[in-house]
């Protein structure tokens, strides 16, 4: 069981699984479970009106402090895949457990079909996609202490690979 201040957070791209993995890691572990997009949807509607009535900077805003509060409640913590933009976030990311979920695209298109997702309302989803992750994965990669592909074999084996990383050893339980 993890610390209050010490989350298990899982970050990457859309579609690579950070909401459905989270709930099954939290629930292996017993620890609660924030998935920060519901979050701000359950506060302030949904993440596609916010965009279109509001603006990107300030989805980005409402983000901000459902990551801080999701942090500080501790447990396990899905981040939305652009949350890790923010250089207070990065900043915040150095007290927790940071598991980068990765998805190879072929994977990702069928995962997010018919998306309404803002970010990739583009006549061609994928290659937003894809642009995307290229922007982000340098970022992805330097804020994990662990990386974890969703791209194939049981959604299972990827939740016990997470917990065996995050479980507490018997000295640190000690």
């Amino acid at each position: 069981m993890t610390a209050p201040s010490d989350a298990i957070v899982l970050i990457g791209p859309m579609g690579a699984g950070k909401t459905s993995l989270g709930r099954r890691v939290a629930r292996r572990l017993g620890v609660p479970f924030t998935d920060t997009d519901a979050a701000v949807i359950r506060e302030h509607g949904p993440i596609e009106r916010i965009f279109a009535e509001r603006g990107e900077a300030e989805f980005r805003r409402l983000e901000r402090a459902a990551v801080r509060a999701a942090l500080d409640a501790g447990g396990v913590v899905s981040l939305g895949g652009g949350a890790v933009l923010d250089p207070d976030t990065q900043r915040d990311l150095g007290a927790h457990r940071v598991v980068l979920l990765t998805v190879a695209p072929r994977v990702v298109a069928h995962r997010l079909r018919d998306t309404a997702r803002p970010l990739l309302q583009d006549e061609d989803p994928m290659t937003r996609w894809t642009a995307i992750l290229s922007e982000r994965l340098p970022l992805y990669r330097r804020l994990a202490d662990a990386t974890f592909d969703t791209s194939s074999g049981p959604l299972h084996e990827v939740v016990d690979a997470i917990v065996a990383w995050a479980a507490p050893t018997q000295e640190e339980r000690a």
